[in-house]
């Protein structure tokens, strides 16, 4: 790994911050967020025009600027620092991606080019609150999060009218940017609940029976709605080959893992951002006829909330960095062996990419929202009074750390997938961080079960892990 930034890597995140610097600042960011769309949208195609930020990780044949992970993470721990509202983690974090991947050659000739211009906002909504889920961030990839073909989720019929299109019903929330997206990605579940499947629909924003509202949220800088939809027209993102929708979830968890990199990344700029605003004042405001920060117990606060924010930085870097090296190609691995052999090695070798760019980016996320988290709350007590104010900026710190974990954790959760996903839970159940299928004598899984009796080499016996919840996230042996 080449820890060295590239000069096109540099210049993208200087001219990102001096930009935002000048037109992001926190009253504007407070004016912004009460627009109708929630953002500056003249700043929005400000940063499409000048920076090509929305096709920023886009191929140039779609008119994107053709970089990748870790240029996309660089922009977003920019406009994390500045608490930046806008539909870029939406559209281009999260859609752009998977347009790209699963749409027809139509279809991303229609609507990539758009979205690297800045013309069309996307969004991707997902049945209940089942972001990370279906992510692939804190749960497995068997579709439970989509619905099922049981109630709560969002169902998909063919078109009976005679068309070639399908219909949606079912309601989604927390959809982020879904009020004012062009364009929305719906995962529904069609076929039923014996033989259901997980597929992606397009919905433009205008669809008949589509109603789209605007929640109240804890962190107004992330705006989110509420998608009803009541017999909607809608089309297939891809072509149906009537298969079990496999790919839809692999998809969706390739696109997690980019996803839960550049979300560490993000919450590493907040973090810094208020840490530094916390530095600068604990060196300006006086007690006892002293700067405050001179008192050793508040340096040593601060050097913890540095150290973290650092560890943090450098997990996303490496998160990063692993994603992007998911799809690496692999033959010089086998060049003595035979093309069976060689396609064995390959997909061998990408599987384990894959697998550790997965584990990186879950513990990246969840090292960096305990950063920001940790960051935020230290700079509410150390600016005192102020610290509680509306007029001040640091409240705004504080919901986007809070709403984080809400939305894309929670970060034991994160930790436990991770765990799960790197093979360290393979003798227990599916869902070692929570759920009843955890229980099992300490012989069948050396004592990391709910209710084992005393595991071997010191594993946790369980005696107050009375419904499985704790047990296999204590249960690490040193």
């Amino acid at each position: 790994m080449d820890a060295a930034f590239t000069e096109e890597q540099d210049e993208i995140r200087r001219t990102l911050r001096e930009l935002l610097r000048e037109r992001c600042g926190p009253e504007e960011v407070k004016a912004a967020v009460h627009t109708a769309p929630g953002y500056d949208e003249a700043l929005w195609r400000r940063l499409a025009r000048t920076l090509g930020l929305p096709g920023l990780a886009l191929p140039t044949a779609y008119g994107g600027v053709g970089c990748g992970v870790t240029e996309l993470a660089l922009a977003c721990e920019e406009t994390g620092r500045v608490l930046l509202p806008s539909p870029f983690l939406a559209t281009a974090v999260f859609a752009a991606p998977l347009i790209a991947a699963l749409g027809t050659e139509a279809q991303r000739a229609e609507l990539l080019p758009r979205i690297a211009e800045g013309t069309l906002t996307a969004a991707l909504a997902v049945p209940g609150r089942a972001l990370p889920e279906a992510l692939g961030l804190t749960g497995a990839r068997d579709g439970a999060w989509a619905g099922g073909g049981r109630a709560g989720g969002v169902q998909a019929r063919p078109d009976t009218g005679g068309g070639a299109g399908w219909r949606l019903y079912g309601q989604m929330e927390q959809v982020l940017g879904g009020h004012s997206a062009e364009l929305l990605l719906v995962a529904a579940r069609a076929g039923g609940y014996t033989r259901g499947r997980t597929l992606l629909f397009r919905v433009p924003a205008g669809a008949d029976g589509l109603v789209r509202t605007r929640l109240t949220a804890l962190d107004a800088t992330r705006p989110q709605a509420r998608i009803q939809l009541r017999d909607v027209p809608a089309e297939l993102l891809g072509v149906d080959d009537g298969g079990s929708g496999d790919e839809v979830a692999d998809v969706l968890t390739e696109v997690g893992t980019a996803a839960a990199a550049v979300l560490a990344a993000e919450a590493v700029g907040a973090a810094d951002a208020v840490l530094a605003r916390t530095v600068g004042y604990v060196r300006t405001r006086e007690q006892f006829g002293r700067p405050i920060g001179s008192f050793q117990a508040v340096k040593h606060r601060l050097a913890d909330v540095y150290v973290a924010v650092q560890a943090a930085r450098s997990a996303a870097y490496y998160a990063a960095w692993a994603a992007a090296q998911g799809g690496v190609d692999a033959t010089d691995t086998a060049d003595t062996a035979d093309a069976t052999d060689t396609a064995a090695a390959v997909d061998a070798t990408d599987t384990a990419a894959a697998v550790e760019a997965g584990v990186a980016g879950g513990l990246a996320l969840a090292q960096a929202l305990d950063a920001q988290r940790r960051a935020a709350a230290e700079a509410v007590q150390l600016h005192g009074g102020i610290g509680f104010t509306w007029e001040h900026e640091v409240h705004l710190y504080v919901k986007r750390a809070a709403s984080d974990e809400l939305l894309f954790g929670p970060v034991h959760r994160l930790r436990a997938r991770a765990a799960e996903r790197d093979g360290l839970f393979a003798g227990t159940d599916r869902a070692p961080y929570g759920g009843r299928g955890g229980h099992g004598r300490h012989d069948e899984c050396d004592g990391i079960g709910g209710r084992g009796k005393g595991g071997k080499n010191g594993g946790y016996s369980g005696k107050d892990d009375r419904d499985g919840r704790d047990g296999l996230r204590k249960a690490v042996t040193v």
